[in-house]
């Protein structure tokens, strides 16, 4: 809302306010562009030194013009260095004004460019500049209305939803008027909804999902739940759970330090290539920008590993990560970003949106984005995940994607984990690291080893997927594999699995020598989690027989959970199974 007024502002520069207070609750520089609030009578005429007043009021007078232009173009480092020039003389010009009404009218004045200058740093992303100026402005006039409802929206940006709460309550206190009051009024009640979101946990997507993510995405609280931050089996640090949570169980709900989208070419050649480094060469530069603006930001990337980083990283506490965490905490004894540091922490850290154990919905799923999300960077990797995540706009949802118990680390699956061992070796290699997770280790230790090598074969030549599937329960009976084991082997083996049950006919050949799809579904999905292709074939199932058994759509459910994380009701999480059949039918 407020940035659709400010947009307002561009296409009618010459409107005046209907009144001071409508005037005010517009973003501050809409005021620099009417001529209205400069046009009253300067009550420097009882000054004595009137050099005084004519330098104030030819500053007023090209500020305005400079002001306009510069607000067209949306150049905010000048419009901020301009204003920051005219806050200098103000100042000095108080200092020599001694007190009166030449002091009255300065003190006025400062207190609006301050305001203009924390817009302009709020639009340019330098929440602590904006802070700051708002502070200044606010010592001036505590009631200053633009002023505060710029640091309510600093906060609010900066996920301190009380604080924000706070500055809200003061404007009301101000007793604002007219469509003021009920703008104030309007972000109060968006703070209580984020806050209780923060506080609770508890999302609900529902709306815009049945809507077609045709709205803009819905407002999101950064969130953090039932996790910490330990030492990992593989020697690096993780993210753990600290109790038992169920299947779709939001963990980590935050926003991006820094996302780039684009439409990049499919073809590897050098058109293609040259795109991809164009948008990276942009997201370093952005991500720059904010570390050298923000301290905390700069701190919480020092945290990620690099790289080449040797020896035991430190744990940090999770409470580092919760944005009402103490500013004396990120205070640096160099400010200047260590860039070198920077770009390695980035290419081990940075996640696609468009990747594996990940959902996107919105706007954005034509796209191919890189983000960098802190929180959720400390997440590894296993080939037995236990954890999705769901891209909505820029934010992430890090969501339980089977039931994880106490204790167990949060893990996502970096590459695609429905194929056999040695693919999956291949693709770590790709990454950098050796996968040691329980799938693993169980695949590589058993002594039928050979005949998986011999079925794998068979499953790429693309033929004969019912042999396979067949072949590998037949072995699994023979080789006494029970339990969590079976659905691992058969994750390994789901391309086969997929096949089957795709096909009316192979499904009727196999008869009962494979498992029914509901239980392949259910083994194969608490060995790796939900997954959109396991769903689709349990979808693909109820479809078939008319969608009217009770028992599998319950099941559906669970998995979608899983899938897709408890954020919706019943009505959108069905939306999204017709988008997943609609997805593999095309």
């Amino acid at each position: 809302m407020i940035s659709d007024a400010f947009e307002h502002v561009k296409r009618n520069v010459a409107v005046t306010r209907k009144s001071n207070e409508a005037q005010q609750i517009r973003p501050h520089m809409n005021s620099t562009v009417t001529s209205s609030r400069f046009k009253k009578p300067s009550p420097f005429v009882d000054c004595s030194n009137t050099n005084m007043k004519v330098s104030i009021e030819e500053h007023l007078q090209q500020l305005r013009s400079k002001a306009t232009e510069l607000l067209l173009r949306e150049d905010w480092n000048e419009y901020i260095n301009l204003y920051s020039r005219f806050i200098s003389l103000c100042r000095s010009h108080l200092l020599a004004a001694g007190s009166g009404a030449a002091s009255d009218y300065l003190h006025k004045t400062l207190c609006l460019a301050l305001s203009h200058r924390a817009e302009a740093r709020f639009r340019s992303r330098d929440l602590p500049g904006a802070l700051e100026d708002c502070d200044n402005a606010l010592d001036l006039d505590p009631t200053h209305l633009t002023s505060l409802l710029c640091k309510a929206k600093v906060f609010l940006e900066l996920d301190r939803y009380s604080s924000a709460s706070e500055c809200l309550k003061l404007a009301l206190a101000s007793r604002p008027s007219g469509g003021a009051a009920d703008v104030v009024r309007e972000l109060l009640v968006r703070c209580r909804k984020l806050e209780a979101q923060s506080r609770t946990g508890s999302f609900d997507l529902s709306d815009w999902i049945l809507n077609g993510f045709s709205e803009k995405c819905p407002d999101l609280a950064e969130y953090i739940g039932p996790v910490e931050i330990r030492r990992s089996t593989n020697g690096g640090r993780g993210l753990f759970a600290t109790k038992n949570v169920e299947a779709g169980t939001p963990l980590v709900v935050t926003r991006a330090v820094v996302v780039r989208r684009g439409i990049l070419p499919e073809s590897s050649d050098r058109h293609g290539e040259s795109a991809r480094m164009v948008m990276w060469k942009d997201f370093i530069d952005k991500i720059l920008d904010v570390a050298e603006k923000c301290s905390r930001t700069l701190c919480l990337i020092y945290h990620l590993s690099a790289a080449t980083e040797q020896g035991e990283l430190d744990v940090p506490d999770i409470g580092l990560f919760k944005p009402e965490a103490a500013e004396e905490l990120f205070v640096l004894k160099i400010k200047k970003p260590d860039v070198g540091r920077i770009l390695k922490v980035l290419d081990v850290n940075c996640l696609r949106e468009e990747g594996f154990s990940a959902g996107i919905h919105g706007n954005h799923s034509n796209y191919v984005g890189v983000g960098l999300w802190i929180l959720p960077s400390f997440v590894n990797h296993s080939c037995s995940p236990n954890a999705r995540r769901l891209h909505v706009g820029d934010w992430v949802v890090v969501h339980a994607s089977r039931d994880v118990k106490a204790g167990e680390e949060i893990t996502f699956a970096y590459f695609d984990v429905l194929l056999p061992l040695d693919d999956r070796r291949a693709m770590a290699k790709v990454w950098g690291f050796e996968c040691s997770c329980e799938r693993c280790r169980l695949e590589e230790s058993v002594r039928f080893r050979q005949e998986l090598r011999e079925l794998e074969m068979v499953m790429k030549s693309g033929t004969n997927l019912d042999g396979v599937a067949v072949r590998l329960e037949e072995g699994m009976s023979r080789w006494a594999v029970k339990g969590k084991a079976k659905g691992f082997l058969r994750a390994s083996f789901w391309p086969a699995y997929s096949g089957v049950y795709e096909s009316e006919r192979l499904t009727r050949r196999c008869g009962r020598r494979i498992p029914a799809v509901s239980m392949a579904v259910q083994s194969v999905s608490e060995a790796v989690g939900g997954d959109e292709r396991i769903l689709r074939a349990l979808l693909r199932r109820l479809k078939r027989g008319g969608g009217g058994d009770v028992m599998e759509m319950d099941k559906a459910m669970r998995l979608g959970r899983g899938t897709f994380g408890k954020i919706m009701k019943k009505a959108a999480m069905k939306a999204l199974f017709e988008l997943a059949l609609v997805h593999y039918c095309n």
